[in-house]
This record gives structure tokens, C-alpha cells and sequence, in this order.
């Protein structure tokens, strides 16, 4: 349904040219839940603001190909993505505070959506009765009330199902979920997330889903994708990485998860911190923070390869 080939997000600054997504290909298949995880500034956000043509400034997509239904969105115009975003690709983002405009009625937040990318006139009394019904869709009591409420009025869980409805309005092939549940607590992360899979289960919607939570991932998603630095270093379905990881990255996050009952088990970290996108180090860009690195990391760029079906791995441990 989607395929990503060797996209190039950069974002150009006085400091340099910060390579925000260096060279990430990924497909997404009808119906699949694939996850996205990394620590903050691995450049997950900024791959799913790339995929619908909403990069902010100074950044600017600079090569690769999105294709979806054997269209690449990359060369479409700003006119023409219109017919995507929301469409066909709708997208949650990450704060609702922030998202939903504190001075309109939700309601009426809705019916913006469906307005502005229905595809055939409707009277506005079918539009406020469809915006009702993806009201109850979501979980929400009451519609008729929520429909007049204003942002404030509503708490973070169901700020965040009037974001989901938003998506939903228009039927979307593929949600983009950035950190949905980030801001929650655990009861209502555990809704959100049942709503999530309910809606890719009736509707055979894909979702790609960014999150910190590996819990997250190990109970909602059917592949995962790990992106450092830029760059995708893991891909596999679910068991594979959480039960059997890789990469040296990816085994750190999953050591860094506390687990409960394990008295034995102590949390390690993984030593430093993410490196300066406008200055990355040569060869492996995680070469500084790994415990197996060889000097041979640091010599050139270090490729993707296939280590068994369905699994990719960048690491010179595997090559």
C-alpha cells in the first residue's frame, strides 16, 4: 500500500545541514500496524510529516520517493497532496492541546475535516449527523454535547479520540499515530489503543504508529521498524525484535525497560546521547555509544542487509 524508497528529509540551518532522515525505505502493507520507535530526535516525526508533504521550514525533502497506489507523492504539488491528506492518509498528531483550535466548537473542528476534503456536496445536516456518529465511534458519551464543548472543556483522553475522529472523517486507507498516547495516563492509553486496533480491524486501516513505548509496540503492532541517527537500523516482525534483537541498539532499548517481578534484572542505559544531526559521525552513527563497536565501524556507511526473511539489519556484526 505504501513504499518508501531512500527518503531524504534535511533541514537547513545556520549551524549546517541537519540530516534529519537520511535514506529510509520501509513498506506498509493493506492492514498492517507497523511500529516506528527510537529515542527522541531519531527523526520519527519528521519521516511522517515527510510522507505528507508538511516538512516546516527550513526543512526540506530532498530525495527519495513515497508511492501510494502506484502514485509518488514526492512529485505531486501542494494542490494536488490535498486530495491525499485526509483522503487518504490521515494523520494524529502528538499534542491535542496544541493540535484542536481552543476557540471553535470540536464539533464544528470535525466538519471542517469533512468539508474541506468531501468529495461530493452533502447538506449540513447529514455532515453534523456523520460528525455525531464518528463522535460515538470514538468512544465519546453523549455527542450531542461533546459536539458544542470546546477543547478545554474536555479532558487529555478525549481531546486526543477528537484527533482520532478527525482522522477517521473521511475514511482514510492509512493513520499516521505520532506518539498518541504519549501524554496519557495508563487506563486511558490502554482505550486509545483498543480504539486503534478496533479501527484497523473493521476497516482494514494500516497505521503506522510512532511511539517511545516498547510495551506499546509488543501489544498493538505486527512489524517494527528502529530508527537512530536518521536512519532505519531494524526491521522485523514483532516477536523477531522484542524477542530476538539484533542490533546492539535495539537490544540496549529493550535492557533499558524495567521488569517487574525480575528482582534479578537490573535497568542499564545506553551510555551518551543521540548525536548532533548537522555533525554525525562517520561510518555507524551509534559506533560512540556501542559496547561491540570494531574499528571497522567508523571506516564508510554501513548498509541495510537481509539476515532472513522479513528481517533487515545495519550492523557489521552481520555482514
Amino acid at each position: 500500500m505504501l513504499k518508501i524508497n531512500n527518503l531524504c528529509t534535511n533541514f537547513f540551518t545556520y549551524r549546517g545541514i541537519v540530516k534529519a532522515i537520511d535514506g529510509l525505505s520501509l513498506e506498509l502493507n493493506e492492514g498492517e500496524v507497523l511500529g516506528l520507535v527510537g529515542e527522541s530526535g531519531c527523526g520519527k516525526s519528521v519521516t511522517l510529516l515527510s510522507l505528507l508533504g508538511l516538512v516546516p521550514y527550513p526543512g526540506k525533502i530532498t530525495g527519495g520517493e513515497v508511492w501510494f497506489e502506484e502514485e509518488n507523492l514526492l512529485k505531486k504539488s501542494s494542490k494536488e497532496m490535498r486530495h491525499f491528506r485526509g483522503n487518504k492518509i490521515s494523520m494524529i498528531f502528538q499534542d491535542p492541546m496544541t493540535t484542536l483550535n481552543p476557540v471553535f466548537r470540536v464539533g464544528e473542528q470535525i466538519r471542517e475535516s469533512l468539508n474541506v476534503h468531501k468529495n461530493k456536496k452533502i447538506s449540513k445536516n447529514a455532515e453534523k449527523e456523520k460528525v455525531l456518529k464518528l463522535i460515538k465511534d470514538v468512544g465519546l458519551p453523549s455527542p450531542e454535547q461533546i459536539y458544542q464543548q470546546y477543547p478545554h472543556q474536555l479532558s487529555g483522553g478525549m481531546q486526543q479520540r477528537i484527533l482520532i475522529a478527525i482522522a477517521l472523517s473521511c475514511n482514510p486507507k492509512i493513520i499516521l499515530a505520532d506518539e498518541p498516547t504519549t501524554a496519557l495516563d495508563v487506563t486511558v492509553q490502554a482505550q486509545i489503543l483498543d480504539l486503534l486496533r478496533k479501527i484497523n480491524n473493521d476497516f482494514g486501516t494500516a497505521i503506522i504508529m510512532v511511539t517511545h513505548d516498547l510495551g506499546v509496540v509488543a501489544e498493538f503492532c505486527h512489524k517494527v521498524a528502529v530508527m537512530y541517527a536518521g536512519k532505519i537500523i531494524e526491521t522485523g516482525s514483532v516477536e523477531q525484535i522484542i524477542f530476538n534483537p539484533k542490533h546492539p541498539y535495539t537490544q540496549g532499548l529493550l535492557k533499558s525497560i524495567p521488569r517487574i517481578g525480575d528482582k534479578n534484572s537490573k535497568i542499564q542505559s545506553i551510555p551518551g546521547d543521540v548525536p548532533d544531526l548537522a555533525a554525525l559521525p562517520s561510518g555507524c552513527a551509534f559506533y560512540p555509544r556501542c559496547s561491540k563497536s570494531i574499528p571497522d565501524c567508523q571506516k564508510d556507511e554501513i548498509l541495510l542487509k537481509v539476515i532472513e526473511k522479513g528481517r533487515q539489519v545495519r550492523c557489521l556484526l552481520y555482514s
